[in-house]
């Protein structure tokens, strides 16, 4: 082996022996992330509505918590670690280190649940670290310096996250929400870098004729005003800025989403269901801008992003990465559209409810709530048995 230039160590010679659950990392991570969705989702909105005889989450900002550190996270690492084995031709986590990591972002939705507010601190801050320090390697090994960025998001995640956890514990003078906003924001540059990666490519690959494409302006304009919208609000600029920033920001990304020709993919579900993701992401900007200048609740503006964009965006990918990399059909089946349907329809719910009729709220939530634990649930119990079981053709991963 040592002979072996690093860049070129066979990806073979690396796979775990044992459970297939630990052979790459989207597999333990889409496990967990879509079986917490259902769960924690499920109990949040029963605990909101006042249906649950106990207190499951200590308020919103916890709620806003799992799902950004918690769910979001895990298929952001999930992802990353197997994309990132691609990127490098290296190894990522597999075997005992990836289920060290599992069980590090399970010791933090557990501790969340205690009175242990440190050691909630310490496990939840460690997970994104040690997940930036083990995509980094094969980053490093392999060169791989566009990719580096990720690192840091990894590590401004950890520090958002932190962030939360020191103003609840009183040692930060700093409002918890901030750390929430962070997330927020830096989960937003995530998914709009991904997604304007694959999605013209997904559409080219599967609607032939469709002829979306990438405007380099546009590109920069989109992923640009993202950055400049994170530093806004990392030095909690006045509103009216951050109204100005969302709302140029809504327009580069509504002109990037039509470029990818939305229209030409109704008949591949595969495909039109990250452009209806996407096209959340714009309405999340505008909303966000109007929210700024007091014409609707912010939150309405957040759920759009996480209910609709990430939900959405997470789904379709959830499905797609695992059917690829297990060497199944790259086609959605009927119990995948089902998902598609009832995540989409949960973003819906939760945003145009609340927004149009105020006095239903907390119907939405409940309708809401029962369409996403539905679709998360329905991707558990569909693809534990592929997530848990080797690839179809031999292959490692």
């Amino acid at each position: 082996m040592t002979s072996i230039p690093r860049r070129q160590v066979p990806l073979a010679t690396v796979a775990p022996a044992g459970s297939a659950l630990l052979a790459l990392g989207f597999r333990p991570f889409y496990l967990l992330a879509s079986l917490f969705a259902a769960v924690s989702i499920g109990l949040w909105a029963l605990q909101f509505s006042g249906l649950l005889p106990f207190a499951y989450l200590q308020g919103p900002l916890w709620h806003a918590h799992e799902m950004l550190f918690g769910f979001a996270l895990a298929v952001v690492v999930g992802f990353l670690f197997t994309a990132g084995r691609n990127w490098t031709n290296q190894p990522t986590p597999t075997g005992p280190l990836l289920a060290a990591l599992a069980l590090l972002w399970l010791a933090g939705r557990v501790l969340v649940l205690t009175p242990f507010g440190w050691a909630a601190a310490c496990a939840n801050t460690a997970f994104p670290l040690a997940a930036a320090v083990s995509l980094g390697v094969p980053f490093v090994r392999a060169g791989n310096r566009r990719n580096y960025f990720f690192i840091a998001l990894l590590v401004l995640l950890a520090g958002a996250t932190a962030a939360v956890h020191l103003a609840q514990l009183r040692v930060l003078e700093l409002p918890a929400w901030a750390g929430i906003q962070l997330a927020l924001d830096v989960l937003l540059f995530i998914v709009s870098v991904m997604a304007g990666r694959v999605i013209p490519m997904f559409t080219n690959n599967g609607v032939p004729g469709a002829q979306a494409r990438r405007e380099p302006v546009v590109e920069k304009a989109a992923l640009g005003a993202v950055l400049a919208l994170l530093v806004a609000d990392a030095l909690r600029l006045p509103a009216n800025v951050i109204g100005v920033v969302c709302a140029v920001a809504a327009i580069a990304h509504l002109a990037r989403w039509l470029l990818w020709t939305p229209w030409t993919t109704r008949r591949v579900p595969l495909v039109w269901v990250l452009h209806a993701a996407y096209a959340w992401i714009p309405l999340h900007l505008l909303l966000r801008a109007l929210a700024a200048w007091g014409w609707v609740a912010p939150s309405i503006a957040t759920h759009a992003l996480t209910a609709g964009a990430i939900g959405g965006l997470v789904i379709g990918m959830m499905t797609r990465t695992a059917r690829g990399h297990t060497a199944r059909p790259v086609r959605a089946d009927a119990r995948d559209v089902a998902c598609y349907v009832l995540v989409l329809l949960a973003g819906v719910v939760r945003v145009a409810v609340p927004l149009l009729w105020p006095e239903r709220m907390m119907a939405a939530i409940l309708a809401s709530a029962t369409l996403w634990s539905a679709g998360f649930g329905l991707y558990a119990v569909c693809y534990w048995p592929v997530l848990t079981r080797p690839r179809l053709d031999g292959k490692p991963g």
